[in-house]
């Protein structure tokens, strides 16, 4: 559990992991070069997936060069019922309030500058 809590307390990786547990498919890594706006090298997005696959959260299977990830949510809802959930309604929750807070923030810079 500290594992998982620990991967998914970086707000890179949990953006990561939310993006992939919607995901109906295996995504490789270079999907994430761009993650809310924010370019993220390819040396760093190895370490977030390393990360997230030392944990327990994805599994990562090479096809050619390139590696196809996906989560494990069944095995660990299993293992630790309704964490993953839980974590991911309050990442949910997180962003959509931080994306209020910036339209509140552009709207007020609007009506200064107007």
């Amino acid at each position: 559990m500290e594992g998982i809590l620990h991967a998914l307390s970086d707000p890179v990786r949990v953006a990561i992991y939310a993006e992939m547990a919607g995901s109906k498919c295996a995504q490789t890594c270079s999907t994430f070069l761009q993650i809310r706006d924010r370019n993220i090298p390819k040396s760093t997005l190895s370490q977030h997936f390393r990360a997230l696959r030392e944990a327990g959260l994805i599994r990562s299977e090479r096809h050619g060069v390139e590696m196809h990830n996906t989560t494990r949510c069944k095995e660990i809802e299993q293992r630790f019922p309704g964490l993953l959930p839980a974590i991911m309604g309050a990442y949910k929750a997180q962003l959509m309030e931080r994306q209020r807070v910036a339209k509140r923030r552009t709207a007020a810079a609007k009506t200064r500058v107007g």
